[in-house]
């Protein structure tokens, strides 16, 4: 197993400096050399933990690269606004996240029903199928948390299409040990490579792509040859994409700050002042299987760096609220501070964006409201998200 230097110090100063030093590669050679499997990943930024939870955010990224390599940074800033896509994508068709958490339970039952399925299951996710590159992936991303994207691809594919398994296990084995685990980009990255997002569409791992891109170190055998149509239902059309709520500056207020973003320095210049601070985390509610210890330690060292920062201009912080009790906890904070309205960082569909909809109902009884607020980049981009990618990004890379 080749265990990649991955840091994980889940800190916006190590994001930052992550940034600085990556930044003289986001140009053109980031363009060539994205692709390569290589320990450590030299070539690409390993950003994704810190801007899926907004310790640092895209706009500060892309800021960044296109002002070290001007329009040289475009292949590297569209993988930002690959981000931004996927999670506008699912916006406006959330019963896709809804059937895949379904899928996940039926093919779990699968697992107790077909012991040889079982065993092939178990093997893909210990790392332990005999497949050279594949057995590295699964063992390292285990052990670290991360794997590299064209590595995801190849990962996801193999899953599929040589070790026939669900591709919602697949996607739940990375949602429960991915430190960038986003409900909206890894479930429709592995419907991509299923052939389910764009239909027809598939993507099939090649060995002799593997070796190269791995300079010869990995040489998987056996590979699937051929493709094979993965049953779903259809994509839905789009439905209207979400709109943020906007705050009344005169109730006594209350922020509740959550996992998908830890950066609410734009409330604060837009003269939010809380009475009190408090933080949701949601990890658990990510699988119905355990999620890996280093995703929980991640977001609970995220949200204590992220109360630190604020600590001068927050004046009450408490919190993190995570687990069964998490919305009870959050409802008897709320009374507790006084506060007529709770305003959150509106939380893209998935486990956060659930335990916000229970607690509104909650805090509804209570005649306090919870106000979603939007973040100009999401608002800006996320109604353009209701095509292809190619369109959407003809059209986010002149707004932002």
């Amino acid at each position: 197993m080749n265990t990649p230097n991955f840091p994980t110090a889940a800190t916006r100063d190590h994001a930052l400096a992550l940034l600085r030093q990556f930044l003289p590669l986001a140009g053109t050679a980031y363009a060539k050399n994205r692709n390569l499997h290589r320990p450590g990943h030299p070539h690409v930024s390993r950003l994704s933990p810190y801007l899926r939870s907004r310790l640092v955010t895209e706009t500060e990224v892309i800021d960044a690269a296109r002002a070290r390599h001007g329009d040289g940074a475009d292949t590297f800033v569209a993988e930002v606004l690959w981000r931004a896509y996927w999670k506008g994508w699912l916006e406006m068709r959330p019963q896709v996240w809804r059937e895949t958490r379904a899928g996940v339970l039926a093919a779990l039952a699968r697992l107790d029903r077909d012991a040889d399925l079982a065993r092939t299951y178990e093997a893909a996710c210990a790392g332990k199928t005999g497949i050279d590159g594949f057995d590295d992936w699964a063992q390292d991303l285990v052990t670290t948390g991360y794997m590299h994207n064209h590595q995801r691809m190849c990962f996801a594919s193999i899953w599929v299409f040589t070790l026939h398994l669900p591709w919602e296990l697949g996607a739940d084995f990375f949602l429960r040990h991915l430190l960038d685990g986003d409900p909206a980009s890894n479930t429709l990255s592995w419907r991509w490579v299923a052939g389910l997002h764009t239909p027809g569409k598939t993507y099939l791992a090649k060995a002799d792509v593997i070796t190269g891109l791995s300079d010869g170190r990995h040489r998987p055998k056996g590979l699937a040859a051929l493709d094979f149509p993965v049953n779903g239902a259809p994509n839905p059309k789009p439905g209207p994409c979400p709109q943020g709520g906007v705050w009344d500056h005169r109730l006594p207020t209350a922020l509740l700050l959550h996992e998908d973003d830890l950066s609410p320095d734009w409330l604060l210049d837009a003269g939010l002042r809380p009475l009190s601070t408090a933080f949701l985390l949601a990890a658990d509610d990510r699988s119905p299987r355990p999620v890996s210890p280093l995703v929980k330690d991640f977001l609970r060292h995220a949200t204590d760096d992220c109360s630190r920062r604020l600590s001068a201009d927050l004046a009450t912080i408490h919190g993190p609220v995570q687990g069964p009790g998490a919305v009870d906890a959050l409802v008897a904070w709320a009374r507790q501070t006084a506060a007529l309205q709770i305003v959150t960082p509106f939380a893209p569909v998935g486990p956060v964006a659930g335990l916000l909809a229970s607690l509104d109902a909650r805090l509804a009884a209570e005649n306090i409201r919870l106000v979603r607020a939007m973040r100009p980049y999401d608002a800006a981009l996320w109604p353009h998200a209701t095509h292809g990618f190619f369109r959407f990004h003809q059209t986010a890379r002149n707004l932002v």
